[in-house]
């Protein structure tokens, strides 16, 4: 007894299950046809779960450690390198008071506490998309729950796929439903939502332009100690040869060489650890009263409007916290725990506590807090390290960028790009040219142009506390519509780390000419391509919807006589999920032929990470069948790599053949009988004058017979050769819009469109096999 697979999986949402509460048995020859009348639909294909990957299963002891000694290289390079100019920054104008110490001190200690320990190790952390964490991980989270992608594409079954399931701790309760429907019908509610996402985005890239900037620029700084004559021109022209050559090796794949850093940060924590409790013993041990909260509190009564403005250098101490969430993917929630709680965080506190104890004794050296205060028989091995910690943490921002463009391209957001993956052990890594010498551009003249730690500082607390900022807000709104939180600790989240972070942003703008201006500059440039990028990507998707095929369009084919039918298979690519584009008659009228068999083939990105390879192919006949037109939606997750031509070819018709064969099958269920020979392959279109007269024949064939067959010539098809016909679309403004969508459109849309890489690269299609289709949208 075989079960419909639509029906095997009853942890399915509940329309589903409403749909196909009942099995239907495929021998039972009086099962209803109006209860298999899917039985040619996408459903087919989406009920073939496979088992859940769940990202908190059980992970033993070992493999966490493991993972959590990794994370060290990956994850902590650049908040592990903050001590090197966060009393610097803070301290601008010298130290006047030495209560000032154990004031910021305490800042610092409780800043360390409240946001990456508590906030993120403990909340945020949670709030994953099936084990991904950053921004994008966050607007997919809440985008399964409730639709508010801009784009028009979703479809019942994509609930089907696992790791799509939407799992609440709690029932249903009004509130989450409320807001569930207010986001779903509120158009400007979405947009803002959308604009809030790519901001973040924008400034998490902007973070890959400023993070090697400060981290290099500050760690080769402290050469001065050995060699005085060298001038801050100097120092920085050393800056810049090392991001040059840093730029120049990502090619080799490096975004994730943090696993074999890992020793080398190791070491690195250990070190400042080290010496923070040498400083601490040797200089000044009474700093460790910063711990009672007080202090914070006389700190800004005693400096007031001052104290207010040094807390855009106290935020550095929390730089490349985001990171704990972003590369969250690579790792585990416990890993990252304990990696940051047993690790980086007695490290960089006891590293800050020293540095204040040395500073009580010397405060004339805050400008160069961090090598003063280290043993001169420890200076060059902390030099070398530090440099060496520098380009760490450098790199992981760099592969970040790389990740997040990757991810916004997949999800319509940004202009192609070539995405390389430089690893077929880890997803994640990922190379782009065109971003990589755009990078290295940009930081060679941020270093050139500022050359001191302090002013890309005032630009680097902007980056960081917005992003956190965001954040909150984002995982507020997960709370209320997904975790479905009680509404005290939600209001406690949300003015406790929002006041704090807003406190802090606060400060960072009032240096804003000081340099403040540069990432609101670069979020400013990256938000303008993307929000126009997606602008059209939307126009254009509703302009194929609105003007998509009649349905009896491929009936009427059939009839036509000066019709050819080519030999091999067409993959005709469109953005559609359902009904045919209008890109197919545009074609059959320029070129009167079709393929034998014509797959129209839509690439569809899912809100969530990862799909399985089982359920990444959804099958559909285009009537009539015997025409041998088929419909897929090959659904990927946004972190999910696209095949070679020949591996994809190989993946679609392998499962193209897996449906013709369990649609057969359901179709002999449904009928109760055997179906006609018409629906044979060896009777092909072009011979049959009426290729509906033979559905009447009174010798039956079997539904194996049937699909066996159509397998065959599909298979025969294929070796014959595959053809890509790819629409060459050029898109307009309409001749009624107005003069800012034209400059939008006609001039910025159409600039990326041809001066970024081409469709065919994107989705790795072999200029032998591929046919373009030129067309015209106006939107």
């Amino acid at each position: 007894m075989e079960e419909n697979p639509v029906c095997q999986n009853e942890s399915r949402d509940k329309e589903v299950e409403a749909e196909n509460s009942e099995n239907i048995s495929l021998s039972d020859e009086k099962a209803s046809p109006e209860r298999l009348k899917r039985f040619d639909s996408l459903h087919l294909e989406a009920g073939k779960i496979s088992s859940r990957q769940n990202h908190y299963s059980k992970v033993g002891w070992a493999t966490t450690l493991h993972l959590a000694f990794q994370s060290i290289g990956v994850v902590y390079g650049d908040i592990g390198t903050s001590p090197l100019y966060v009393y610097s920054s803070t301290f601008t104008d010298g130290i006047n008071d030495r209560n000032d110490l154990l004031g910021v001190l305490s800042l610092i200690i409780y800043t360390l506490i409240l946001l990456p320990l508590i906030k993120y190790c403990f909340i945020v952390l949670q709030a994953n998309d099936n084990g991904d964490g950053g921004t994008f991980a966050l607007y997919s989270l809440i985008s399964r729950y409730a639709r508010i992608s801009l784009v028009p594409n979703q479809q019942a079954e994509d609930q089907m796929v696992s790791n799509y399931a939407l799992e609440t701790p709690s029932s249903n309760v009004k509130r989450a439903q409320w807001i569930k429907e207010k986001l779903e019908k509120n158009l400007q509610a979405q947009v803002i939502l959308f604009l809030v996402t790519i901001l973040a985005t924008s400034m998490v890239i902007g973070d890959g332009v400023l993070t090697p900037c400060i981290s290099v620029l500050s760690a080769v700084s402290g050469i001065k100690e050995s060699a005085e004559s060298l001038t801050q021109g100097e120092i920085a022209g050393i800056s810049i040869a090392i991001l040059i050559v840093l730029f120049l090796v990502q090619h080799f794949g490096t975004d994730k060489v943090g696993y074999s850093f890992a020793p080398i940060v190791l070491i690195w924590f250990l070190l400042i650890g080290g010496i923070g409790i040498y400083n601490l013993i040797k200089h000044d041990i009474s700093v460790l009263k910063a711990f009672y909260p007080k202090y914070i509190v006389d700190y800004f009564k005693r400096n007031g409007k001052q104290g207010w403005i040094s807390l855009g250098g106290v935020v550095l101490c929390i730089t490349g916290t985001e990171a704990m969430f972003a590369d969250l993917g690579h790792f585990n929630v416990r890993a990252i725990q304990i990696a940051f709680s047993t690790v980086l965080f007695p490290a960089v506190l006891l590293a800050y506590i020293g540095q204040a104890a040395y500073l009580m004794k010397h405060p004339e050296h805050v400008s160069d807090t961090f090598y003063k205060s280290i043993p001169d028989s420890l200076y060059w091995p902390t030099f070398v390290m530090a440099v060496a910690a520098s380009i760490i943490a450098s790199q992981a921002m760099i592969s970040g960028a790389f990740a997040i463009i990757s991810q916004s391209q997949t999800l319509g957001c940004f202009p192609r790009v070539h995405v390389r993956h430089t690893s077929t052990k880890h997803e994640g890594q990922v190379y782009i040219p065109e971003i990589n010498y755009a990078l290295m551009i940009a930081c060679v003249i941020v270093t050139a142009a500022f050359q001191t730690t302090e002013k890309i500082g005032n630009a680097y607390g902007i980056a960081v506390v917005f992003v956190m900022f965001i954040t909150t807000l984002l995982v507020t709104l997960v709370m209320l519509l997904i975790w479905k939180t009680s509404m005290f600790f939600i209001f406690l989240f949300l003015v406790i780390f929002g006041g704090v972070e807003l406190l802090y942003l606060s400060s960072v703008f009032y240096k804003f000419k000081e340099g403040g201006y540069l990432p609101l500059a670069f979020a400013a440039v990256l938000m303008f391509i993307m929000g126009t990028w997606h602008y059209v990507h939307v126009k254009r998707y509703k302009f194929e919807m609105s003007n998509k095929v009649p349905s009896n369009y491929i009936r009427e084919l059939v009839l036509r006589k000066d019709l050819a039918r080519l030999p091999g298979i067409g993959f005709l690519y469109s953005e559609l999920v359902q009904g045919i584009p209008p890109i197919l008659p545009h074609l059959i009228d320029k070129i009167p032929s079709i393929h034998s068999v014509l797959v129209i083939v839509s690439i569809k990105f899912l809100p969530i990470s990862k799909v399985e390879m089982a359920e990444r192919f959804l099958f559909r006949h285009v009537e009539p069948r015997e025409y041998k037109i088929f419909r897929c939606v090959v659904r990927y997750g946004y972190n999910d790599a696209l095949e070679e031509s020949r591996e994809f070819e190989n993946l679609l018709i392998d499962h193209l053949k897996e449906f013709v064969y369990q649609e057969a099958l359901y179709a002999e269920a449904a009928n109760g009988r055997s179906i006609s020979a018409a629906v044979l392959p060896e009777k092909s279109p072009q011979s049959k004058q009426n290729p509906s007269n033979g559905h009447d024949d009174d010798k039956g064939v079997s539904a194996l017979q049937i699909s066996g067959a159509e397998a065959e010539f599909v298979q025969r098809e294929m070796e014959t050769g595959v053809v890509y016909l790819l629409g060459e679309t050029e898109v307009v403004a309409r001749g009624d819009s107005g003069f800012f969508k034209r400059i939008i459109v006609d001039c910025a849309y159409n600039f990326m469109r041809k001066n970024f890489t081409q469709g065919e690269k994107v989705m790795r299609i072999p200029r032998n096999k591929l046919l373009r289709v030129g067309m015209t949208y106006e939107i």
